[in-house]
């Protein structure tokens, strides 16, 4: 007997959605940082084994669309509802539930599919707090199994992990059994861009950001990658270059220095901005950056 699912991990902005898969699926593929909205895209992390392949979902975290990137991102989350054989609901010790988040728990709740709620961040809070917060979401998702964890310092992954086996319905492998991912190297390469871009920019910038990948060259000692920073306002390119290019050529380097240990080899990496006026509201750019359909 085989088991193989889709198991989708939903939840607000900021309660360790990305960590967590990568804890799970043991491999960095979703980009960490302390930001809201670091998550813009799906990803999907397959883990195997002889009896099973769960196929996880990493989604964008919750939130009000302000533009139509938020609204192709709240796409995704909605998507992941749809199709999931099995719901991680991921909250954390000390988020509170806005309007977004409780209509998606409201969804959650009539879906009918098998939900293991997951409060993630147990090492920030103390037992009391704990129990008070297992208790509220026995309340909220009376179906749900209430699992606490802390992806960051691995504590309970593998009881979840026995969970979400437990729950898988039977079936094939979706994938080779040797597959990762559904995400190409561009994909990868993009997404460790825009992280360091997160990490060494304040303000509204990072969420005017973009990465295309205009050129990948892969050879036998060396990937040559060429890429695109796209901003959305004329004023933004001169902030994200920096003083004489310092800043770009930092965020490069940290790229670069990523890339080589996600790659293992030498990696060449030439940076450009460019400007896409307002492009987080436009249909054309948001298809070609990955976020609409065709």
């Amino acid at each position: 007997m085989h088991k193989a699912g889709f198991v989708n991990i939903i939840g607000n902005p900021n309660v360790g959605k990305s960590t967590l898969m990568n804890a799970l699926v043991g491999e960095r593929l979703s980009i960490i940082t302390s930001k809201a909205q670091t998550t813009r895209h799906r990803i999907m992390g397959i883990v195997d084994s002889d009896d099973f392949q769960i196929v996880y979902s990493d989604t964008p975290g919750i939130l009000k669309p302000n533009y139509k990137l938020q609204e192709s991102m709240m796409k995704f989350v909605r998507g992941a509802l749809q199709d999931a054989d099995v719901i991680l609901y991921v909250t954390d010790t000390v988020e509170q539930n806005d309007e977004q988040g409780a209509e998606i728990v409201g969804k959650i709740r009539l879906s009918g599919v098998p939900t293991l709620v997951v409060i993630n961040k147990i090492d920030l809070t103390t037992p009391e707090a704990l129990e008070a917060l297992v208790d509220r979401w026995r309340t909220e998702l009376p179906d749900a199994v209430i699992v606490p964890v802390s992806a960051k310092e691995s504590f309970n992954l593998d009881g979840l992990m026995r969970l979400i086996v437990e729950r898988l319905p039977e079936g094939e492998p979706f994938y080779p059994k040797d597959t990762l991912t559904d995400k190409t190297l561009r994909f990868f390469a993009s997404e460790i861009i825009r992280e360091k871009i997160l990490l060494n920019y304040d303000k509204e910038i990072p969420y005017c950001c973009e990465i295309a990948i205009e050129s990948y060259k892969e050879e036998p000692g060396i990937d040559r990658i060429s890429a695109n920073i796209y901003v959305a306002r004329d004023s933004q390119k001169g902030i994200v270059i920096g003083h004489r290019g310092e800043k770009l050529k930092r965020v490069g380097q940290q790229a670069r220095e990523d890339m080589e240990r996600f790659l293992g080899k030498k990696v060449f990496l030439q940076l450009f901005v460019k400007v896409n006026d307002d492009w987080r509201n436009n249909d054309r750019a948001l298809r070609s950056f990955g976020y609409e359909q065709e």
